[in-house]
């Protein structure tokens, strides 16, 4: 009888490898509460829609470049947000310590005179050690990270203003090559398309061998059509983008940029021992400890890199701005940065959500601000709509969680 049943499950899985496998995988893991990005696309999808019916403007090439580039800065905060809360902790000081990053900059690049890479690397390291002093309150002290964080955002303001003196605000020079690359610098269209034709390829070939390693261990994997299909419908879809955004300015190297972090944290997160470690320390701290897995380093390791990801989002901004003033950092920048995570489908349980969410996330929100803004509406609806979407996503984020909990104990 266990043969018999054996047999059926590897027929089963043989016949997943196919087209059709990977569709009924998608429908079953969508049944069992694990929706993925199924709730993010969808969401955008009806707001592209409803903002191009009530302003054509809306899905026009120069304003989708726009949109991008806007989305630049929160989107590596909310990068670093995403990897906090797939341990299930929080940073709520990631717009205190952008805003600070960004004034640390302008000091020592304008008022200072150091060339611009020595004053970026100085806001980077500030922002690392920031995270480190978090992850050492956290471990040593048992301090809760909301606390640890809530405290920072009030400090790092604080010392921000101080930073920043009687001034108030510091202009960065347009010519600098740090503004230019956020306003003005625009990949080459030849080079857009190699980018798109070399993430075709790195998708194929990444899973292709992640398919192989699979049937080694004697588990299913997708077929090579699957991956040749794949990979083609991410080919066209780039190539069509970038074909779209060319009708004006292009791709900004800035938004390049952002999607290179993205596919860097989405790899550490997906293939390494370390993003294995973070997803275990989020999904069942203690069974991760009794694993043998040196969770007070996990810990550690995702506020330095949360923070430090807040220095980088804060040092895109004020070169978007070119400038840092009083008000860096401040606004909505914090609740926007978690607002990405969230709506991008990061659990606030900890132990779910990928890398791709924070793109998706800010992508979000910025069409919402960009939509609303075309309509000539006031910002507080755009707070009021954006707080709707967020609620909707942690509701998502609920009950799907409770249907893995109800299908685990079937």
């Amino acid at each position: 009888m266990s043969t018999l049943t054996s047999d059926r499950q590897d027929e089963r899985l043989q016949n997943r490898e196919g087209l059709r496998g990977a569709l009924a995988d998608v429908v079953d893991r969508a049944r069992g509460g694990d929706l993925g990005v199924i709730p993010v696309v969808v969401g955008l999808v009806v707001i592209w829609s409803v903002f191009q019916i009530l302003n054509p403007i809306f899905l026009s090439s120069a304003n989708l470049v726009n949109l991008t580039l806007e989305s630049a800065a929160v989107g590596v905060i909310a990068l670093g947000i995403v990897c906090v809360l797939l341990v299930g902790q929080i940073d709520l000081s990631v717009g205190s310590v952008s805003g600070l990053s960004g004034a640390v900059l302008a000091v020592l690049f304008v008022s200072e005179g150091l060339p611009v890479w020595l004053a970026v690397g100085a806001a980077v390291i500030m922002g690392a050690v920031i995270g480190w002093l978090y992850g050492q309150l956290f471990n040593r002290f048992g301090v809760p990270s909301f606390v640890i964080t809530l405290a920072g955002l009030l400090a790092f303001l604080g010392l921000q203003l101080y930073v920043l003196g009687t001034k108030g605000s510091i202009n960065l020079p347009f010519d600098s090559g740090l503004v230019n690359f956020a306003q003005l610098d625009f990949v080459p269209a030849w080079l857009s398309y190699t980018f798109a034709v070399v993430a075709a390829v790195w998708l194929f070939v990444s899973g292709y061998l992640y398919a192989q390693e699979r049937r080694k261990a004697g588990l299913s994997a997708r077929s090579v059509s699957t991956l040749v299909v794949r990979s083609v419908a991410l080919l066209a879809v780039l190539a069509f983008v970038v074909w779209y955004l060319g009708q004006t300015r292009g791709v900004g190297w800035m938004f390049v940029f952002f999607v290179a972090l993205v596919l860097i944290m989405h790899y550490l997160l997906s293939r390494t021992k370390w993003g294995r470690a973070v997803y275990a320390v989020g999904g069942n701290v203690e069974a991760a400890r009794r694993a043998g897995i040196n969770v007070r380093a996990i810990y550690t390791s995702v506020f330095v890199l949360c923070s430090s990801l807040a220095a980088v989002g804060g040092i895109l901004a004020a070169a978007r701005l070119a400038a840092a003033n009083q008000s860096s950092g401040s606004g909505d920048v914090n609740l926007n940065a978690i607002a990405a995570a969230v709506i991008g489908g990061t659990s606030l349980f900890g132990g779910r959500g990928t890398a791709f969410g924070a793109l998706l996330g800010i992508i979000v929100i910025q069409s919402i601000s960009s939509g609303l803004t075309l309509l000539n509406l006031d910002s507080s609806i755009r707070f009021v709509v954006t707080g709707a979407v967020l609620l909707l996503a942690v509701i998502v984020d609920s009950v799907s969680r409770r249907s893995r909990t109800s299908s685990g104990r079937a």
